[in-house]
């Protein structure tokens, strides 16, 4: 990552800034999401692994966060950006209290609903897969594991959720985990007789070869997310050279990280299915004032005064509000230096 064109790790740490934004309902085990805020010269960025992630791995979120600071986010081919609606693993009885933070919400043209959640059972799953079903009739619905079911879970779930959802099931998410496991479950799934689409995420962001999962004919298509694939630019050739339907999810970023998600999806031929990109409401406050929230089911995508896409400027109060200690800061800006080693 050096050079004349890239900036040097202090360059890149020059005023960045780290807050903590609390959640409205726990996500992926967090109470809070925890960012660190980077300005270059082509506009604001964000650097945010997630806490369990190592250098390796978090050096692919630098090196999104400097192509959007740094080299810049490219020009949309499309200025509105369908999204769903993100339900977390609440009881069924909550399912309307999340539904009701989303704007127009009988504009929502999808619903992610998460299952297999850690201290929960298939019922529950079921239950709220059921209630979101009712609350929104004219929603496609998929479900997310997050490769947390085996084989014959995934069989039995997915079995029962078709039946529930029937045609307005577009496809479960990395019900299990692995490349090689999708390739066997939609073998079995088809010997079931169960018609459920299949979606690689974390066999793609997480994989050493991102492309193994169309190479295995894993997977009916793609979930990409900007940070873990190392930019906008290197998520749209694997979305390319996959050859698979792709839906552009965010890594419950802030509004300035969600830019660059936007970025992607404004930048695809084709977006076959609504983003995952309407998560900005999971937060109970964001460093922007006018949040990048869903209204009507779509997002728009922000550009500059040149036709780029870059993020919006943070409100400074809200910075100043959400801004972790010294101790905090120190740890992030360890960890960016760390990465950025990673890259040299």
């Amino acid at each position: 990552m050096t050079g004349p064109t890239h900036p040097s790790v202090d360059e890149v740490l020059d005023g960045a800034v780290v807050v903590s934004l609390p959640m409205r309902t726990r996500f992926r085990g967090q109470d809070a999401r925890e960012l660190m805020l980077l300005r270059g010269p082509r506009g604001w960025a964000e650097f945010a692994p997630f806490p369990e992630y190592g250098p390796q791995e978090s050096a692919q979120w630098l090196a999104a966060a400097i192509e959007a600071g740094w080299t810049g986010l490219g020009e949309p081919l499309r200025h509105s950006v369908p999204v769903n609606a993100t339900m977390p693993a609440v009881d069924a009885a909550g399912v309307d209290q999340v539904l009701s933070r989303y704007q127009d919400a009988e504009a929502i043209p999808a619903v992610k609903i998460k299952v297999a959640e850690p201290g929960q059972n298939l019922q529950q799953d079921l239950d709220r897969v059921a209630a979101v079903a009712q609350a929104l009739p004219g929603a496609g619905l998929r479900v997310d594991a997050n490769g947390a079911w085996s084989i014959p879970e995934a069989v039995e779930a997915l079995e029962q959720i078709a039946a529930i959802a029937g045609g307005r099931f577009e496809y479960a998410e990395q019900p299990v985990a692995g490349v090689e496991p999708l390739a066997q479950l939609r073998e079995e799934l088809a010997r079931a007789g169960v018609p459920v689409r299949i979606a690689a995420d974390e066999a793609v962001r997480k994989a050493q070869d991102p492309l193994r999962v169309a190479q295995l004919g894993a997977a009916d298509l793609i979930v990409v997310k900007v940070p873990p694939l190392g930019g906008v630019q290197r998520a749209l050739q694997i979305v390319q050279r996959a050859g698979l339907d792709a839906v552009v999810s965010s890594a419950l970023d802030s509004s300035v990280g969600l830019t660059a998600g936007l970025a992607l999806a404004s930048r695809l031929p084709e977006l076959p299915f609504a983003c995952g990109l309407g998560t900005v409401p999971l937060l109970a406050d964001d460093v922007l004032s006018a949040r990048l929230v869903p209204v009507s089911g779509a997002l728009t995508v922000p550009v500059d005064d040149d036709g780029a896409v870059v993020a919006p400027e943070p409100d400074p109060q809200l910075i100043a509000q959400h801004r972790v200690g010294a101790e905090r800061q120190a740890w992030w800006e360890q960890r960016l230096r760390q990465a950025y080693h990673e890259l040299l």
